[in-house]
């Protein structure tokens, strides 16, 4: 993998596939470069594919104390090392990643996104005000495992599933970063849509949800939608909080290739 520098000294680890039009996959909740290879293949035909380690995670480094800037920053130290202004994806926590980054100045013009996991609503709110208050205690007292846990249940993952998970493999590769489901729950922040901040973000933007999630992910995304300058909603059929990478594939590709074309046209 290749590495650049944050503006904090922080080395994020990022791995490129194919040619083409630029596009750089941000990974969510305990993702890493290698859970975003997948779609990266299926996209690599017809775009410059680019995945990385997240800090904290797989062969990125990490500074104390986090901060949702230093993940911004780490995201434009991307972008430079990639060239251009390159598109983005970015699924669940990511995609809030993607967003704060663009609002923030990112030069990105066509952004993508998988149900970031906002939580808008006073149930919504209170339901989010507890769980980080759990994930921290869990965390502060060094309980990884628990951590995990927490953050499964809470996506809907059943309980004998859970407990089939912590005997395989993959297990502790999740528990080597769960201190990093710290850093996705602040980028959310208090669960609500940040819509002001949002009013900032000027990137064509597609927010992508599954026609199989809960009510209350479905609402977020059209929430979510309409607080964009540049939004627009896609609800994918048969589709749930996991993602499955060919289906996404080919609606990204159209997003994405339809707006570099129309862009270089104007």
């Amino acid at each position: 993998m290749d590495k650049t520098l944050s503006r904090d000294g922080t080395l994020i680890a990022y791995r490129r596939r194919g040619e083409g039009p630029p596009v750089i996959l941000v990974g969510g909740a305990l993702a890493t470069a290698a859970t975003e290879a997948p779609l990266a293949r299926l996209l690599a035909p017809r775009f410059h594919v680019v995945t990385y380690d997240r800090r904290g995670r797989g062969d990125s480094g990490d500074r104390a104390p986090y901060a949702v800037e230093r993940e911004i920053e780490d995201l434009g130290a991307l972008v430079e090392a990639v060239g251009g202004r390159p598109s983005v994806f970015g699924v669940g926590a990511g995609g809030a990643l993607a967003l704060e980054a663009q609002a923030a100045g990112l030069p990105v013009d066509q952004l993508a996104v998988y149900e970031p996991p906002y939580t808008p609503g006073p149930a919504g709110l209170l339901f989010k005000a507890d769980c980080t208050a759990r994930l921290h205690r869990l965390l502060s007292a060094g309980d990884r495992d628990g951590a995990v846990e927490l953050f499964l249940s809470v996506t809907g993952i059943p309980a004998d599933l859970i407990a089939r998970m912590r005997r395989a493999p993959l297990w502790r590769t999740l528990e080597s970063v769960a201190h990093t489901l710290a850093y996705d729950d602040a980028l959310l922040g208090d669960g609500a849509v940040p819509a002001g901040r949002f009013a900032s973000v000027t990137a064509r933007t597609l927010v992508v949800g599954g026609g199989f999630s809960p009510d209350t992910a479905r609402a977020a995304s059209r929430e979510l939608a309409d607080a964009l300058p540049r939004g627009r909603h896609r609800t994918l059929t048969g589709q749930a909080r996991e993602l499955a990478p060919q289906v996404i594939a080919p609606v990204l590709a159209e997003f994405f290739t339809r707006h570099v074309y129309a862009g270089r046209a104007s």
